[in-house]
């Protein structure tokens, strides 16, 4: 715990049911031309038109750049750049998952700033001016990146995952409407489901933990571990979608705050190198790296344990610290997330890059959070571990 700490969030945040509808209002308060930044599914899904009509009646303008199609790239960056440029746009609108937001965060500042996205990585760069406001729209319930103030954009000259964390980043504004969420099927749903689980349960272990967050993160992980089986169950329970909406929004204002920890410095690596998206290889390394730190987070993962199972009276902390363990493991499985292997990863071409990717764990720092912190040789074993992990309660990770 720190005995001083900041905490930071978006100057506005709209949540609930049809709260998509302010789009309009919030983006002509900030400016007159926006740039949606988006993605082809958003567009068939007809969520841009909506956002563009909704512009429309408050007389904003708008341009659209639909590259984005996987994990953020610096590609991407300078794509929507120079739209953004030819079309003079005054504020940025994000619609999608954590990859369009996370790629208009770069924009917004690099707009006013200019440079390469990756010389603001370590703070080597630091923007003097204030960003173009920047409104996000999530459509998923998971990476929470609405309300935090980093931004994870790949290098593509040595596919490196930069994480960029500075108060700039963060959103002006957060637009939260579950029933945006609607259209996720149940593979997404399940992987940014997991995804925000593992942000709640990480600012709750992190050394840089603080009340704040600490309120947040379990009121994320009460909400989440209440409503996700239902989400993944029947998409279209809308009470669900919107309890793991809220949760998701409070787990990134929770993490951004306290940090990420282990199981986010891992899982960079794996998205950059073999194009697993965020959240999936988040859900595929959450439970064996929940049992190599639980043994130095006892007391904290026991009460995660009583989310899991309400009736825990008389039991340990060691007993319900493992049975907060068991319980995500049984819930990947209940929510068929693969493992690395059953994702296609070749074996030999993971094992090449195994110490590549231990070192690029440590440099982004995220482990150093951890209760227990990893040596590059643990963190190899560990990805040696979950390449073939099994999501069952039967099987666990020596220490």
């Amino acid at each position: 715990m720190q005995e001083y700490a900041v905490f930071r969030t978006p100057e506005t945040i709209n949540y609930g049911r049809n709260a998509f509808e302010k789009i309009g209002v919030e983006a002509a308060a900030r400016g007159h031309k926006a740039i949606i930044i988006t993605d082809k599914i958003m567009e068939k899904l007809g969520y841009v038109s909506e956002c563009r009509d909704l512009l429309c009646k408050e007389e904003i303008e708008s341009a659209v750049y639909l590259g984005v199609e996987s994990e953020p790239t610096d590609q991407y960056v300078e794509e929507a750049l120079q739209l953004l440029k030819s079309e003079q746009c005054d504020v940025v609108i994000s619609l999608g998952g954590g990859s369009c937001i996370d790629t208009a965060k770069a924009i917004a500042v690099i707009a006013t700033n200019g440079g390469y996205i990756g010389d603001y990585m370590g703070m080597k760069k630091l923007a003097e001016l204030p960003p173009l406001p920047h409104i996000s729209i999530p459509t998923t319930a998971g990476t929470g990146s609405e309300a935090t103030d980093a931004t994870i954009i790949t290098n593509t000259s040595n596919n490196v995952k930069m994480m960029i964390k500075h108060p700039v980043f963060m959103p002006n504004v957060a637009i939260v409407d579950p029933l945006l969420s609607l259209s996720s099927p149940k593979s997404v749903t399940a992987a940014t489901g997991i995804d925000a689980l593992s942000h709640a349960i990480e600012a709750y272990i992190s050394r840089k933990a603080q009340p704040m967050t600490d309120m947040l993160a379990l009121s994320s992980v009460r909400k989440i571990v209440n409503s996700l089986k239902s989400a993944y169950e029947n998409g279209d329970n809308v009470l669900a979608r919107e309890e793991m909406s809220i949760g998701s929004l409070q787990a990134g204002m929770s993490f951004t705050n306290a940090s990420v920890c282990l199981v986010h410095g891992m899982s960079r690596p794996i998205g950059a190198l073999f194009h697993v998206p965020h959240g999936f290889s988040n859900a595929m390394l959450l439970p064996a790296v929940l049992e190599f730190s639980k043994e130095h987070c006892v007391k904290r993962l026991a009460d995660l344990g009583k989310f899991f199972e309400p009736d825990l009276s008389g039991v340990s902390d060691k007993e319900a610290a493992d049975i907060a363990v068991e319980s995500v493991k049984e819930l990947c499985f209940d929510l068929n997330i693969p493992n690395l292997e059953g994702w296609g990863i070749n074996q030999s071409e993971f094992q090449q890059v195994i110490s590549k990717m231990a070192v690029d764990a440590l440099a982004s720092g995220s482990p150093e959070n951890n209760p227990r912190i990893p040596t590059k040789q643990e963190i190899e074993k560990l990805y040696q571990t979950c390449y073939s992990y099994q999501f069952s309660s039967h099987k666990s990770v020596s220490n």
